[in-house]
């Protein structure tokens, strides 16, 4: 759910044009702005918005309330999934998330708060993040849900985090704070004390403003050219972890404060 792009208020996304930049704010932070798939439409679109507009020059991601950026996908979404429809719901995420990446535009996630699962990917996407010290980003399915990630999200996530500490991340279900990020190279901004989000996106978007257009674009393209050259398969993996008695008991448990026993099958 969207609106045109002079802007408005829905129930769950907020599109709104300020001046040369259009802003996209996940509104659900009573669900710590988990995302539905309509949400999901609705940013795939925002990014068709900014395209289409030759007045845009950036595009901002943020969250609702304070205490989330995105905290992943809403659990409701995986009712009744088996390996199949893992295939097609990863596939659904990585067509957002790689219409986010192809924005002509450069692309900025205003972090604090969770910055989990889905919404990772989602900052990842972007070409700058900009962050408070409460964020934290992580991928903590292994453990709680039990499932994993595309094949493209996990290219996504080694190319910004590097192979290590993807795997330190998703395997021990850790997260990083804003510091941590930071100190990673994957926030170009940290937040401090004697500053606030909107202070230093603001100054973020001014540099934007003033550099070129098309070489922002075609650096933007480039790098995403290399990250996905000769990006193999995985939809064996996905249809085997979503299919999984794992995967269901996860899903099943999901916050009744009953951790799944995990069995491998």
């Amino acid at each position: 759910m969207t609106e045109a792009p002079e802007g408005g208020t829905t129930e769950d996304l907020d599109v709104t044009r300020d001046g040369a930049v259009l802003r996209v704010t996940f509104n659900r932070p009573r669900a710590h702005n988990a995302l539905t798939f309509a949400m999901y439409q609705g940013l795939y679109d925002a990014c068709e918005t900014a395209d289409a507009d030759e007045g845009i020059r950036a595009l901002v991601l943020r969250g609702a309330g304070g205490r989330a950026f995105v905290s992943g996908t809403d659990i409701g979404q995986f009712a009744g999934f088996d390996g199949d429809a893992g295939v097609e719901y990863e596939e659904r995420i990585t067509r957002v998330v790689r219409r986010l990446e192809g924005t002509e535009v450069p692309t900025v996630a205003a972090v604090e708060g969770y910055c989990l699962g889905g919404g990772l990917a989602l900052a990842a996407a972007c070409d700058l993040r900009v962050a408070t010290e409460s964020a934290r980003f992580g991928v903590p399915i292994a453990r709680t849900l039990g499932n994993c990630l595309s094949m493209d999200t996990y290219a996504l996530l080694v190319g910004q985090l590097g192979p290590a500490r993807t795997l330190d991340l998703l395997l021990r279900a850790r997260q990083l704070t804003g510091a941590q990020a930071h100190a990673a190279g994957f926030v170009a901004e940290l937040v401090g004390a004697d500053r606030t989000l909107d202070t230093v996106l603001d100054e973020v978007l001014a540099t934007l403003a003033g550099h070129a257009p098309l070489t922002m674009w075609a650096t933007k393209r480039a790098v995403a050219r290399l990250r996905t050259a000769g990006l193999p398969p995985g939809d064996d993996l996905v249809r085997r972890v979503y299919g999984s008695a794992d995967f269901a008991a996860g899903v099943r448990l999901f916050g009744t404060g009953e951790r799944p026993n995990w069995t491998g099958s």
